[in-house]
């Protein structure tokens, strides 16, 4: 039986964040908008993460909507540590990612959102973010990336 937080098909979305030059992503799920005007995202991050440690000293990141076409990057974004491997080596390889903003983002991604960070939550295995939304790029029309997407493919059983 599902759980009541799993029944919801939400969308699957990537933080670029920088630390002293030193670039990462992540993948969360734990994200949505909060006010209209200006527009505030929540997105809560997971401890003891390269992320979480970017953005504790940084006070700007991206966050980008992944596109249905990359759901394979979960697997790299997602349940790789950014302590013991480097993503963005993975991706520069690949040619998978641009500069946008000062900031590393993924080629293919449905959208950017440059974000202020304005106030931290601690909980217990995630800090929850409030950040202002200073700028945006749609790419493209391709559909966002979804759990469900992530079900079909077998990357994720919830």
């Amino acid at each position: 039986m599902k759980r009541p937080w799993n029944l919801v098909d939400c969308s699957v979305y990537s933080l670029s964040t920088s630390l002293e030059g030193n670039h990462n992503m992540n993948i969360c799920t734990y994200v949505t908008p909060i006010n209209m005007n200006p527009k505030i995202y929540a997105i809560a991050v997971y401890h003891n993460t390269q992320t979480l440690q970017n953005i504790q000293s940084s006070e700007y990141c991206v966050l980008q909507i992944l596109s249905d076409q990359q759901y394979k990057l979960v697997n790299v974004l997602g349940k790789k540590s950014g302590f013991k491997y480097n993503k963005i080596n993975y991706l520069v390889r690949r040619k998978m990612i641009h500069d946008w903003q000062h900031y590393t983002v993924l080629n293919q991604a449905v959208a950017y959102i440059l974000l202020h960070k304005i106030n931290c939550i601690p909980s217990i295995d995630h800090d929850l973010y409030l950040f202002k939304v200073i700028k945006y790029k749609v790419n493209n029309q391709d559909l966002p990336l979804t759990l469900n997407t992530l079900r079909l493919h077998k990357i994720i059983s919830i």
